[in-house]
């Protein structure tokens, strides 16, 4: 077939994946799938959308070829396509961050409040935990820990880190991780831990950017698939 304007024809290709990415349910959806694999029924009540939403909105994202689903029994489990999914949206985030100012706000008034440290790099935080100088936790829900962890760390829900920071020594720093550098999970955590006594810091991002950096990931085997 011979394609009048190749040029064009590509651009209007590039423009179906970034009108894909163009929803903010999409994006935050992309942030559930970057933890793990997920039914859309999973997916629903994670987000807290009605299932026909959500699937919905994962057959966009599909058509786009920014998500892959895989069928297991009775369920169709969804998840990213590959690692540049998550360099698309940390393009989006980038270019967000540094052009518009509502960002700037939004930043300034809830997350820099909670911690305006310098969050821990990936190589800080490695070097901590070989020389055994902090405690890392994960304050995800145990599902998302189950399905890749960093290795070391403690599975601590946020809801549940007021209660286990009661046990622990406050004079060791603690290092708390989520979803990814906008998680608001960690940001709410670090301010627990802080109002508590305790010394803690963010790790730079989340789980998905530790595993996409081709770092060593654990993960729970004897739950049952979710």
């Amino acid at each position: 077939m011979s394609i009048r304007n190749p040029k064009q024809a590509l651009y209007e290709q590039f423009a179906t994946v970034a009108k894909a990415l163009g929803h903010p349910l999409r994006l935050e959806m992309i942030e559930h799938l970057a933890q793990g694999a997920r039914s859309v029924e999973a997916l629903a009540a994670k987000l807290g959308q009605p299932i026909a939403n959500i699937s919905q909105h994962l057959q966009a994202l599909r058509r786009a070829g920014i998500v892959s689903a895989e069928r297991d029994g009775k369920f169709v489990h969804y998840s990213l396509a590959d690692d540049s999914v998550l360099s698309a949206f940390a393009s989006v985030r980038g270019v967000a961050e540094r052009q518009l100012a509502e960002v700037d706000r939004i930043v300034r008034g809830y997350f820099d409040a909670r911690d305006d440290m310098r969050p821990v790099t990936r190589d800080e935080l490695r070097a901590m935990m070989r020389d055994g100088l902090v405690t890392l936790i994960d304050v995800r829900p145990a599902d998302e820990f189950a399905l890749g962890h960093v290795p070391g760390a403690i599975n601590v829900p946020l809801r549940e880190v007021k209660a286990w920071s009661a046990g622990t020594d406050a004079s060791r720093e603690v290092i708390a991780y989520c979803r990814g550098p906008w998680c608001v999970m960690s940001f709410e955590a670090v301010a627990a831990l802080r109002s508590l006594g305790h010394s803690a810091r963010r790790l730079e991002d989340g789980m998905p950017e530790w595993k996409a950096a081709g770092l060593p990931v654990e993960v729970v085997t004897c739950v049952a698939s979710l």
